[in-house]
């Protein structure tokens, strides 16, 4: 008699949920998320021009900004879209014609030659735009000794 109590007692279910590692799961992604989104920037990196009065432009990190980046060696890109010379105008207007926002920022390396920055900016200007922004750093202060 003894062994069908214990038996009785081994088959009972626990329906308690144990949520401790799905709570560790969760803070650790949080964690990894708030470590990683601060870095993650709209469009390809460059190495901005250094300024001691930038302005700020907290449109151009929106999910919908429309920038376009003119790296050092003279490659354009439309977000992280590559695109030539000859397609920037017609393909910042097709995306101006799509969104809401009609502000387009210019995201040039500071070892950029001027003329592929000039050249961008007229082929943005030729598709209409009027609000062009363009995107600098601030300037570390020189640390006296």
């Amino acid at each position: 008699m003894a062994t069908t109590s214990a038996r009785k007692e081994e088959t009972k279910i626990n329906s308690a949920i144990n949520v401790t590692p799905m709570v560790d799961v969760m803070l650790v992604l949080l964690i990894i998320f708030m470590v990683i989104m601060p870095m993650i920037q709209p469009g390809r990196p460059a190495e901005l021009a250094k300024t001691a009065n930038p302005v700020d432009m907290p449109d151009a990190n929106k999910a919908d900004a429309l920038i376009v980046a003119v790296m050092h060696d003279g490659r354009l890109f439309l977000g992280n879209e590559s695109v030539t010379p000859e397609s920037l105008g017609q393909r910042v207007k097709e995306r101006l014609d799509k969104s809401s926002n009609k502000a387009v920022f210019l995201r040039a390396d500071a070892r950029a030659r001027y003329q592929f920055v000039v050249n961008a900016v007229d082929d943005v200007r030729s598709a209409g735009v009027d609000q062009l922004g363009l995107l600098t750093e601030q300037r570390q202060p020189a640390i006296a000794k």
